[in-house]
C-alpha cells in the first residue's frame, strides 16, 4: 500500500499541474488534486507525530464546504452540473464528495481507506486524459459510461471490505479509536476534539468549554440518567442485560467529559463500550440518520444534497451485494454480535432550522431504485436482528442542547438537565390515571384548534383480562429520556382522519404545515407547505417521513405529559427546536412506521402496577408469524409527529357504550387526578 500510494501522491502533483486537459475538466481534477495532496501532506505530517490536529488545520479541510465557498464547488451538484452538464456533473460531485470522508481516515491512521479512494481518483482523471488523446472532442456520453462503469466496480469491489469494517466497529470493542482518544486525552484542553478528524465549528468547541467548567458532580448526573436509563430499559423489557458485554455509544462531540463517565459506568454493568464514527462514505451513508459519534457539519445542504448519492449506483445486483456482504460480516463477527446489548444514543438541539433547497441536480432515487432501498431496509434489518435478536436488546436515548440555540445556552442546558432528571414517581402515579381511563375506551379522538386541522379516530386494542392487561405502557424515564408519556400501539383498522401540524422539526428537518390522511392506520395521502409545488412538498415527505415508501402504519399513540419541558420551549422560544425525543413528550403524537416494540412484541411488558400491556403488535408486525407474507412485517423506521399543547382543542376517549370522557381540553389536562401536569402552565 505504501509503494501505491507513493505512486498516487506523483500523479497527483502532475494532475494538479496539468495544463493540457480541457476545461472544463482542468477545473475539476485539478481543484480535486489540490485537496488530495492537501490529505496526503496531512497524512505524512501525522504519519511522522507531527501536532498537525489543530484549528488551522480544520479549517483548512473543510472550507470548500462553508456554505459561501460551496457556491462555487464542484462537491455542489448544483455548481458540477453547470459546468460539466447533469449526468457527468453529478457523479464527478459524487466522487468529489467521497473524498470529504478522507480526513477521518488520516486522524486514525488507516491508509487502505485513504488510498483506494485516491486511486479512484487518479483512474478517473486517466480515462478523462485518455480520451482526450485519442479524440478531438471527448464523447461525454462514452466518457460518464466509462466513469460510471469505473466508480459502480469501486463500491462492488470494496463493500466487502468496508462493511467488514463497518459492522466490526459496530460490535467489536478492539475498534477502538474513539475509546482511546477520550480515555487517554486530557479533556481540559479542548484541542483533543481536532484529533477526530471531524469538522470542529463553535458548537462543539462551546459544548466542551462549558463541560469543562461543570463540577464533576453535575457531569455525573448527566451520565448517571444516560446509563441508568440504559439499565431500567432492559428491566422494564423483561429482558437480561446479564447475557450482554458491549455497549454502542453514539454521541455528538464536545460531550466526551459526560461520556468518559459513562463508559466507566456501563464497565460496571460488565459492558464494554463500541465508538463508531457516523456514516460518511457512500459505502454505508442512509439518508440523513445518525449512525456513531458525529458532528454538526459545516453545511447541512452539503449533506442533504448527497444523501442519495447511490442512486448512481444502484441496481439488484448492487442491492444483492450489499446484502451478502453484510451477512457474511455478521457471520464472522457472530460470536460478539450475539452479546451486544444495544445503542445508548446522545443528540443534541438547538440548530437553525433547516429548510434545504431541494436541487433538481442532486441525485435521487427513481421509483424502482426507491423500491430497492426499501427491500434493503427490511432485508438488512432481518439479517442484523438474527444476530443482535431484538427481542434481547435495549436501547436509551437523551438529549442535551448547543450553542447554536442562542445566548441562553447556559440556561437552557441547565434546565435540560433538571427536565432530564424530573421524579419519574410523581408522573408514574398520574400517568397510571390516564391509563386507567383509557383501558376503559374503544378509541380516541384528537381535535386540533386555533388553526391546527387535526381531526383523527385512533382505535384502541380489546382487553381480554382488564384485570391483568393494559392498552397503554407507562413510560417514565428508561430508554426514551425524559419522562413523560403513555404510548399505545393502535389497531389500524377504524384509526381514520387527518393529522395536522403547522410547524414540526423531524430528523433535522423543517416542515411547515404537515398533514397526512390515515385510512384504516394508513397514510393514504400527504402534503407539506415547504415548497410552492406540490410535487415537490410530496416528494420531500415520501423521502423523508416515509422512508421511501407508498404508505407507512400509525405504528404509535401516545399522549405526553411533560408540560415543564412544553413551558420550557416555551420560555425560550425554542419549541421548534426541541428534538422529537422531547417534542414528543409536550403533547399528543402519532408515528409512522413500525411500533415501539418492533422486533420484541413476543417479549412480555408490565406496567409498574403489574398489568401486561398487550397492545405490542398491529395487522401489518403481526405478519411477521406468516411465513409468506414475513418480509412486509417491518419498515426499519419510525417517526414520531407530535400536537403542541396550544393546537390541541379536545383529546377524550369513548367507551363501548359511548360515554365521552375527556382528557384534555383546549390544551389543558381535565381528567380527575392529573390536574397537577398543569401546574407548570
Amino acid at each position: 500500500m505504501e509503494e501505491r500510494w507513493r505512486l498516487c501522491i506523483d500523479r497527483l502533483e502532475e494532475i494538479k499541474e496539468d495544463p493540457q486537459l480541457n476545461e472544463p475538466f482542468g477545473s475539476y481534477f485539478g481543484q480535486v488534486a489540490s485537496f488530495l495532496l492537501d490529505i496526503g501532506n496531512l497524512y505524512e505530517k501525522a504519519l511522522a507525530h507531527e501536532n498537525v490536529w489543530n484549528k488551522e488545520t480544520n479549517e483548512k479541510l473543510y472550507q470548500e464546504l462553508q456554505e459561501e465557498c460551496y457556491v462555487n464547488s464542484f462537491a455542489n451538484p448544483s455548481y458540477a452540473v453547470a459546468k460539466l452538464g447533469k449526468p457527468l456533473g453529478q457523479l464527478l460531485s459524487c466522487l468529489y464528495s467521497e473524498l470529504f470522508a478522507m480526513p477521518a481516515f488520516v486522524a486514525e491512521g488507516d491508509l487502505f481507506e485513504i488510498l483506494i479512494r485516491t486511486e479512484l481518483f487518479v483512474e478517473a482523471y486517466c480515462i478523462t486524459k485518455g480520451m482526450q488523446e485519442e479524440q478531438e472532442k471527448i464523447d461525454e456520453k462514452e466518457l460518464l459510461e466509462a466513469l460510471s462503469d469505473c466508480a459502480y466496480w469501486f463500491l462492488y469491489d470494496y463493500l466487502e471490505e468496508e462493511t467488514e469494517k463497518r459492522v466490526g466497529e459496530k460490535v467489536d470493542p478492539a475498534f477502538d479509536f474513539a475509546y482511546r482518544l477520550i480515555m487517554e486525552s486530557d479533556l481540559s484542553d479542548i484541542s483533543y476534539l481536532y484529533r477526530y478528524g471531524e469538522y470542529i465549528g463553535e458548537n462543539q468547541i462551546e459544548t466542551a468549554k462549558l463541560l469543562n467548567a461543570m463540577s464533576y458532580a453535575e457531569l455525573q448526573k448527566m451520565a448517571d440518567t444516560y446509563t441508568e436509563g440504559y439499565r431500567i430499559g432492559f428491566i422494564k423489557g423483561n429482558k437480561d442485560l446479564s447475557k450482554k458485554e458491549v455497549v454502542n455509544i453514539m454521541y455528538p462531540l464536545g460531550f466526551e467529559q459526560v461520556v468518559k463517565i459513562a463508559i466507566e459506568n456501563f464497565k460496571n454493568m460488565g459492558l464494554r463500550p463500541t465508538l463508531t464514527r457516523t456514516a460518511h462514505s457512500i459505502f454505508h451513508r442512509r439518508g440523513l440518520g445518525i449512525s456513531g459519534f458525529y458532528t454538526t457539519g459545516p453545511n447541512r445542504q452539503f449533506d442533504y444534497d448527497h444523501k442519495e448519492d447511490e442512486a448512481l449506483f444502484l441496481d439488484k445486483k448492487l442491492l444483492n451485494r450489499r446484502l451478502e456482504t453484510l451477512q457474511n460480516a455478521y457471520e464472522n463477527y457472530k460470536a460478539i454480535s450475539a452479546k451486544h446489548a444495544g445503542p445508548a444514543l446522545i443528540e443534541v438541539f438547538g440548530e437553525k432550522n433547516f429548510v434545504p433547497e431541494d436541487k433538481k441536480e442532486a441525485c435521487r432515487y427513481n421509483s424502482k431504485q426507491q423500491k430497492l432501498a426499501v427491500t434493503y431496509s427490511i432485508e438488512a434489518g432481518k439479517i442484523i436482528n438474527s444476530y443482535i435478536p431484538g427481542e434481547e436488546r435495549s436501547f436509551t436515548i437523551i438529549a442535551f442542547p448547543i450553542p447554536e440555540i442562542g445566548k441562553d445556552y447556559q440556561a437552557i442546558m441547565e434546565e435540560t438537565i433538571a427536565l432530564n432528571t424530573l421524579p419519574y414517581e410523581k408522573y408514574e402515579r398520574i400517568q397510571q390515571v390516564l391509563i386507567d381511563a383509557l383501558d376503559a375506551c374503544e378509541y380516541v379522538k384528537v381535535l386540533g384548534m386555533k388553526g391546527n386541522r387535526t381531526d383523527l379516530r385512533v382505535e384502541l386494542c380489546k382487553l381480554k383480562d382488564p384485570a391483568g392487561e393494559t392498552k397503554f405502557e407507562n413510560c417514565v424515564a428508561d430508554v426514551n429520556i425524559p419522562v413523560g408519556e403513555v404510548f399505545t400501539s393502535p389497531v389500524l383498522k377504524g384509526t381514520e382522519g387527518t393529522l395536522h401540524v403547522k410547524q414540526v422539526y423531524l430528523k433535522e428537518l423543517s416542515y411547515e404545515n404537515l398533514e397526512i390522511q390515515f385510512s384504516d392506520g394508513m397514510v393514504k395521502d400527504y402534503t407539506c407547505t415547504n415548497y410552492e409545488k406540490e410535487e415537490q412538498n410530496k416528494s420531500y415527505i415520501k423521502d423523508n417521513v416515509l422512508s421511501h415508501f407508498d404508505s407507512l402504519p400509525i405504528g404509535e399513540f401516545a399522549i405526553g405529559t411533560n408540560t415543564t419541558a412544553y413551558v420550557m420551549g416555551r420560555k425560550y422560544a425554542i419549541e421548534n427546536k426541541l428534538p422529537i425525543l422531547i417534542a414528543e413528550k409536550t403533547g399528543p403524537h402519532f408515528a409512522v412506521g413500525d411500533t415501539c416494540y418492533s422486533h420484541a412484541e413476543d417479549v412480555a411488558v408490565y406496567n409498574p402496577d403489574g398489568k401486561e400491556i398487550v397492545a405490542r403488535d398491529n395487522e401489518i408486525s403481526i405478519l411477521r408469524k406468516d411465513e409468506k407474507k414475513q418480509g412486509e412485517a417491518y419498515f426499519q423506521c419510525h417517526t414520531d409527529i407530535t400536537i403542541p399543547y396550544d393546537e390541541l382543542g379536545r383529546l377524550y376517549g369513548v367507551t363501548k357504550d359511548g360515554k365521552e370522557i375527556d382528557l384534555i381540553r383546549e390544551g389543558r389536562f381535565v381528567l380527575a387526578g392529573t390536574e397537577a401536569l398543569n401546574e407548570p402552565f
